[in-house]
């Protein structure tokens, strides 16, 4: 019994193999084989496509909302980057001192109470000082150059 049973099944399955064979698939939707797994190297599909929007902005004299608020001229110069080369005191108090600045490269500054270089605001001008506010990120904070005191001794 097992014996005709199990030729029964063969040839079932070798008749609908070869109907399958003489005859056109039909076009029904493919399941998906959940126990297949592919290693990384074997893929041979082409690098996805990334797609991205490009938006047009007319100003009509606003400031485009896609440009970075920070850039680096707003940047420049850092306090680090600046020395006190002079001042020139207004003695009468109205406000009209100067002071002298210079940086790395020998540009000069010259600034008033109230004139901003990058980030930092003057605050404050003084004999052998200047006082910057320094806006960074929302928050501020004070910050001074000191001139240097020439009259001290140097040694050679």
């Amino acid at each position: 019994m097992k014996r005709a049973l199990m030729a029964l099944c063969c040839l079932v399955a070798s008749a609908s193999i070869a109907r399958a064979q003489n005859k056109a698939p039909a076009k029904s939707p493919a399941k998906p084989a959940a126990h297949i797994t592919v290693a990384r190297g074997d893929t041979a599909a082409p690098p996805p496509v990334i797609m991205r929007e490009v938006f047009d902005y007319a100003t009509n004299g606003r400031r485009d909302p896609f440009f970075s608020l920070l850039e680096t001229s707003d940047l420049r110069p850092a306090l680090s980057d600046l020395k006190l080369a002079g001042v020139l005191m207004d003695v009468s108090g109205r406000g009209r001192s100067v002071a002298i600045l210079k940086d790395a490269q020998s540009t000069q500054y010259r600034v008033r109470i109230g004139s901003t270089l990058g980030r930092m605001r003057v605050a404050a001008i003084h004999r052998n000082a200047v006082v910057f506010l320094i806006d960074e990120f929302g928050a501020s904070r004070e910050d001074s150059l000191v001139l240097n005191d020439s009259t001290t001794a140097r040694s050679k």
